[in-house]
């Protein structure tokens, strides 16, 4: 399969996600555990079958940052999941890409890159598309605090940005296999702390649903991902990711009857294309991509 190829197929995997998080009876929390454990699990396993074999002192060397890293994933995907149950998929996938423009925020006080003028009109577009979004009539508190909890979580996948441009001699795959691990085991005391060890809202459906959601949308994707983009330029990798929001919107729509208003798509588009803009822009970025 070529690199194109993979990674179209992993940007329409990532944008079912929603769709199979909203089938699941679980907090977020535990689907966000029990994502991270399928999916590392699934890495693993494909790590074993290529004879991939990680540099433990690079491991040793970037112990902190790889804890830290899959923590702030483990939060994130508890919040985006939190984000699909509030309001539509829609509104929650063009809210979590507001993380390059976070990223374009922090970048010159964490990184010291420049801010351009550039930079600057695309993050006022993407806070104009934003606006656009949360305002339009008939949208009610549950949305916007479905939003509220994208932009949280396209905060932390932000900070996972920023940390991995510091985790050094470690791939990709590397990087993520352990960060899917740190994730289960930062979240595992928390979902602890809530009671929610038992899984009691774990039915037949669920289990199904989880499986598909560990081993298709995490373990599957984040190794189709990492394969592709070894193949293909950055300009590429940025154009092609846009599948996944796209795909989103139009899936929500077709499988659970969601729609956006006029205004909202305009906004959408503003956000979208700030995003795409801006990556364009800053092509250091080593995954230009916004992985949910």
């Amino acid at each position: 399969m070529k690199g194109k190829v993979r990674l179209i197929t992993t940007m329409l995997i990532f944008g079912s996600i929603g769709v199979f998080v909203k089938k699941i009876e679980l907090s977020s929390s535990e689907i966000a555990f029990l994502r991270g454990i399928i999916g590392s699990l699934f890495l693993l396993c494909a790590s074993f079958l290529v004879k991939h074999k990680p540099s433990f002192k690079a491991l040793k060397e970037n112990a902190l940052l790889l804890l830290l890293s899959g923590g702030a994933i483990g939060l994130n995907w508890i919040f985006l999941f939190e984000s699909y149950r509030y309001t539509t998929i829609s509104n929650a996938t063009i809210s979590y890409y507001f993380a390059p423009i976070f990223v374009m925020v922090l970048a010159p006080w964490v990184l010291k890159e420049k801010l351009t003028g550039g930079k600057v009109a695309c993050i006022l577009a993407a806070m104009v598309g934003l606006f656009l979004i949360v305002t339009p009539g008939g949208q009610g508190q549950n949305h916007t605090l479905g939003i509220s909890y994208g932009l949280l979580a396209a905060a932390l996948y932000a900070s996972v940005i920023l940390m991995n441009k510091f985790i050094k001699n470690l791939s990709g795959f590397e990087t993520t296999l352990i960060q899917l691990m740190a994730a289960a085991i930062v979240l595992l005391p928390y979902i602890g702390w809530q009671g929610n060890l038992a899984f009691a809202g774990l039915n037949s459906t669920s289990i199904i649903f989880i499986l598909i959601l560990g081993i298709v949308h995490t373990g599957l994707a984040y190794f189709l991902y990492f394969t592709s983009i070894q193949e293909l330029k950055g300009s590429t990798i940025a154009v092609l990711s846009y599948i996944d929001p796209i795909s989103a919107v139009i899936i929500a729509a077709i499988f659970l009857g969601e729609s956006m208003t006029v205004i909202q798509m305009i906004g959408g588009f503003l956000i979208l294309g700030s995003t795409f803009l801006s990556e364009r822009l800053e092509l250091k970025i080593k995954t230009p991509t916004t992985t949910p």
